[in-house]
Formats: C-alpha cells, structure tokens, sequence
C-alpha cells in the first residue's frame, strides 16, 4: 500500500479488504487502452499508462 503525495492518505491499486482505498481506474478505448489513475480521497491524477490491449495483448481490462 502507497500513500497519496497530495492528501497523504492509504492508496492502493487493488484491495480486497476496503474498497475506498483502490486506486481509481479510468479505461478509455479498445485496441489501444488509456488509463488514467485517481486517488480516491482527494480525486487528484496520480498517473497516466498507454498500452496495446483488448485481442492483441489478450489483456481484457
């Protein structure tokens, strides 16, 4: 588990145990994913990812 550099509180991106300390996951496109990573206390950007997914990768989410 991180902490947020803006509000300081627990971040993770995936937990089983609470829920309202997952890393927020916005999924843009098919072939191409863009994600977009928030925190979900303070909804600030902690980061970007681009990645080629869907059928070429097998990578559904």
């Amino acid at each position: 588990m991180g902490k947020c550099p803006y509000c300081r509180k627990d971040v993770a991106l995936e937990s089983k145990e609470r829920e309202n300390h997952q890393v927020i996951r916005y999924i843009k496109g098919f072939i191409k994913k863009e994600v977009m990573y928030v925190c979900p206390h303070c909804e600030s950007i902690l980061g970007f990812s681009f990645f080629l997914g869907g059928l070429l990768t097998g990578r559904p989410k």
